[in-house]
């Protein structure tokens, strides 16, 4: 077994329970509340930002130069997936940037906890461990996108979001990853792969928590 797939099986239960998510069939159904969508996106706006420097770290503890090189390409494919999806959604909804270029006008609590885990990886980890803290975001958005493939919901945002993860092109940056992934971990030390999986499983929590941040419209307790 490779080793995505031992971690795919580790956090099964937890996916699962992304998968049935209220906030995530109310996308699919349509009876999600539009406000909780529109506090998806400013947070996911904020998310984002911070997704493509951790990807760019990610470039800059590659050992070789097509590594780097692809790397690079996907935070460049996050900007311009932000660029082209959110951006269409703040037009929809109604949403501005801030002078950060996110349109959160201050960024929940999970949302920072999910981006300094990250951030935590690519600062202390090797190029292993921070595939490991963002692939559960590429890897469930997509199986996100395949089990809800087809789902009418009625509402042209919504369907938006959901096309947008059933789309090849995306398929095509999940394996990529994933195939990384493994061939990192063909090398790695057993140490390391117990960090690899453990900061993966930790993503994949904060990956529920992000839905359940958006459908309760998370707010800082003072």
């Amino acid at each position: 077994m490779k080793f995505s797939e031992q971690l795919r099986q580790k956090v099964d239960s937890i996916w699962n329970a992304s998968f049935e998510h209220p906030f995530v069939t109310g996308v699919a159904d349509g009876t999600l509340p539009i406000e909780c969508f529109s506090y998806y996106v400013q947070q996911d706006s904020y998310y984002l930002s911070k997704f493509a420097q951790v990807q760019s770290l990610a470039a800059a503890k590659a050992l070789d130069f097509d590594t780097t090189s692809r790397m690079a390409f996907h935070a460049k494919s996050t900007f311009d997936a932000e660029h082209m999806l959110h951006e269409g959604f703040a037009k929809d909804l109604g949403l501005e940037k801030n002078s950060e270029g996110h349109m959160a006008s201050e960024p929940a609590p999970t949302a920072v906890a999910y981006t300094n885990h990250m951030f935590s990886a690519a600062y202390k980890g090797s190029l292993g461990e921070v595939i490991a803290a963002i692939l559960p975001c590429y890897w469930l958005y997509w199986e996100i996108g395949e089990k809800y493939k087809g789902s009418t919901p009625g509402h042209p945002v919504y369907q938006k979001w959901i096309d947008t993860y059933g789309d090849e092109w995306f398929a095509n940056l999940v394996k990529e990853q994933i195939n990384r992934l493994d061939e990192w971990a063909e090398k790695a030390s057993e140490e390391e792969k117990e960090r690899m999986e453990s900061i993966f499983v930790t993503s994949s929590k904060y990956e529920y928590m992000f839905w359940e941040m958006a459908y309760t419209l998370e707010k800082w307790p003072v």
